[in-house]
C-alpha cells in the first residue's frame, strides 16, 4: 500500500493511510493504561481488609493519582510536541509498571501514595500523547478519531475487571497487582513502537469545520478569552461528572436502591457502574462523531443539556432503582464526552503544533474538579440528603450548555475573522462555528 489514499482533504495534501494505525496503536495503549484509574476500586476493598485502614485513608492514593495525572499534562505536552508521542508513552508504560508494582509489594499508606504519584505521571504521558497524535493525524475527522481514543480509556477496563477481580479472591491484591503491572506496561511499551507525529506535508485542514491556519503557543492562547471560556465550562461540566462517579455509591446506600434487584437480577449498584464503563466509552465517540457533522458547541448544547437533566431527575426519581439504574446511564453517557469535545475544539482554535501544551492547560479542569468533589460531601452532610448537591450539579451543567451557545460559539467565530477567515469562509464550511 502507498503511504497515502489518494482522497483530497481541505486545501491541499493526501490522506496518510497509516494514520489507521496511529488511531488503533492510540486506542490500544489508552485500553493498556486504563486499569490504572478505573480498576483501582476493585482493590479498595482488600487492602482495608490486609491492613485495617480506613477506606478515606486508601482512597487517598486515588486523590493523589488524579492529581499528578491531571496538574502534569501541561509539562507532558510540552515534551510531546518537542519529541512527539513514541518516547513519552514509553515512558508512560514504564512509570505504569513500576506504579502497580509499588503496589504489589508495600505494607504501607505512603507506598500507596507513591504508587498514585507515579501512575498518576505514567498515565499523564500515555493519555496525553495518544490524544494529541489523534488531534494532529485527523483534522477531518478529529472528534471522531479523539473521541475513540478517549473512549478506549473509558472503557478499556471492561475487558480486565473479570480477571483482576477473579485474581484478587484467588490470589490476593498483591498478585493481582504485580502481574498486570508487567502485562500493562510491556503492553504500552510495545505499543509505543508504533506511534509517531505527523509530518507537516501530512497535516492538511478539514473542508468542513472551521480550523485556524494559526498556531497559537501556550502563551498566546492564555491571552484570548476563548480559552478562559472553554476551562470554566470543562470545569463545570467535569464536576459534576466525577462527582457522580466518586458518590454514586453512597448515594445509592443513602437513597436505599444499592442492593435492589433491577433488570437481570444485578442489584442496582453494580448494575449502574457497569454502565458507567460502557457508556462513559461510548459517549466519547459518538458526540466527537456528532461534532464532527453538526459542530462543536451545539454538540456541546445538546450533550451537556442530557447531563443537567439526567442529574435534576435522578434528584427526584433516585428512590426509585429503576429510574436510578436508566438516570445514571444517561448521566453517564452525557458526561465522557467532554474529553473529545474539547480537545477537539481546542485544536480547531489554536491549531495543532502546540496542542499538547495547551490542551494540557485546559485538561488541568479535571484536577480543579477533583478537588471540588469533596465539597459534595460536605454539603450532603450539611443538607442531610443529596438533593441539593444533585440539583448544584445540574446548574453547572445547565449553565455549560448555555455558554456553549451563546458565549463560546459566538465569540470563536470572533476568533476566527480576527485570524483572517471571512464569513464566507466560514459559510463555506458545511460545520462552520
Amino acid at each position: 500500500m502507498s503511504d497515502y489514499d489518494r482522497a483530497p482533504v481541505g486545501e491541499a495534501g493526501l490522506v496518510p493511510a497509516n494514520r489507521w494505525l496511529q488511531l488503533v496503536a492510540g486506542v490500544a495503549c489508552m485500553v493498556a493504561a486504563s486499569n490504572v484509574q478505573y480498576s483501582w476500586t476493585l482493590f479498595v476493598p482488600a487492602i482495608q481488609e490486609a491492613h485495617d485502614w480506613s477506606r478515606a485513608a486508601i482512597q487517598t492514593a486515588f486523590t493523589i493519582f488524579v492529581l499528578c495525572q491531571t496538574w502534569s499534562t501541561p509539562l507532558v505536552g510540552h515534551f510531546i510536541d518537542k519529541h512527539g508521542p513514541r518516547a513519552l508513552v514509553m515512558l508512560g508504560g514504564i512509570l505504569i509498571a513500576i506504579a502497580w508494582i509499588i503496589n504489589s509489594m508495600t505494607g504501607t499508606l505512603s507506598g500507596f501514595y507513591l504508587g498514585g504519584a507515579i501512575g498518576g505521571f505514567g498515565v499523564a504521558c500515555v493519555y496525553s500523547s495518544c490524544i494529541n497524535n489523534a488531534l494532529k493525524w485527523f483534522p477531518d475527522k478529529r472528534g471522531l478519531a479523539v473521541g475513540l481514543t478517549a473512549g478506549g480509556y473509558g472503557a478499556g477496563t471492561i475487558f480486565t475487571i473479570i480477571p483482576i477481580r477473579n485474581m484478587i479472591e484467588s490470589t490476593g491484591y498483591s498478585s493481582a497487582f504485580f502481574t498486570f503491572a508487567l502485562i500493562q506496561g510491556v503492553a504500552v511499551f510495545a505499543l509505543a513502537w508504533l506511534l509517531k507525529a505527523p509530518r507537516a506535508d501530512q497535516v492538511v485542514f478539514s473542508d468542513t469545520i472551521a480550523q485556524t491556519r494559526r498556531n497559537y503557543t501556550l502563551q498566546e492562547a492564555l491571552q484570548t478569552p476563548v480559552f478562559w471560556v472553554m476551562l470554566a465550562m470543562f470545569t463545570a461540566t467535569v464536576t459534576g461528572g466525577l462527582m457522580a462517579v466518586a458518590q454514586l455509591g453512597p448515594m445509592a446506600e443513602d437513597l436505599g436502591v444499592k442492593d435492589q434487584v433491577v433488570f437481570w437480577g444485578m442489584a442496582a449498584l453494580p448494575l449502574a457502574l457497569m454502565l458507567d464503563r460502557v457508556m462513559n466509552g461510548l459517549s466519547r465517540p459518538l458526540f466527537g462523531y456528532i461534532s464532527d457533522r453538526i459542530g462543536r458547541e451545539p454538540t456541546m448544547f445538546i450533550a451537556f443539556s442530557l447531563e443537567g437533566i439526567g442529574i435534576f431527575a435522578l434528584a427526584h426519581m433516585g428512590h426509585n432503582p429503576y429510574a436510578f439504574v436508566l438516570l445514571s446511564g444517561l448521566v453517564f453517557i452525557a458526561w465522557g464526552e467532554v474529553y473529545s469535545l474539547f480537545s477537539a475544539t481546542a485544536s480547531d482554535v489554536f491549531g495543532t503544533k502546540h496542542i499538547g501544551k495547551i490542551y494540557g492547560a485546559l485538561y488541568t479542569a479535571k484536577g480543579i474538579a477533583a478537588l471540588l468533589v469533596p465539597v459534595g460531601n460536605l454539603v450532603m452532610e450539611a443538607t442531610g440528603g443529596w438533593t441539593t448537591v444533585l440539583l448544584a450539579m445540574a446548574c453547572l451543567d445547565a449553565f455549560a450548555a448555555i455558554c456553549a451557545i451563546a458565549v463560546l460559539r459566538p465569540m470563536i467565530k470572533r476568533h476566527h475573522m480576527r485570524n483572517g477567515m471571512t464569513e464566507a469562509d466560514l459559510k463555506h464550511s458545511a460545520v462552520a462555528h
